[in-house]
């Protein structure tokens, strides 16, 4: 099931439905598939500040 992530700094929603094509992260990726290294690419806060929307 593929659930969105909200991040609790800025708001912004990860979908992984559509992926981040621009930063190399393809459609269909889940959340938890993202590396650890991923930051949030409106804020850049850690993949540890979002929670499932």
């Amino acid at each position: 099931m593929m659930e969105s992530y909200r991040c609790g700094l800025c708001g912004y929603v990860y979908n992984p439905r559509a992926g981040e094509p621009g930063r190399g992260i393809g459609p269909r990726t889940e959340f938890g598939d993202l590396p650890e290294t991923w930051t949030c690419s409106r804020c850049g806060a850690e993949k540890s500040r979002f929670k499932k929307a």
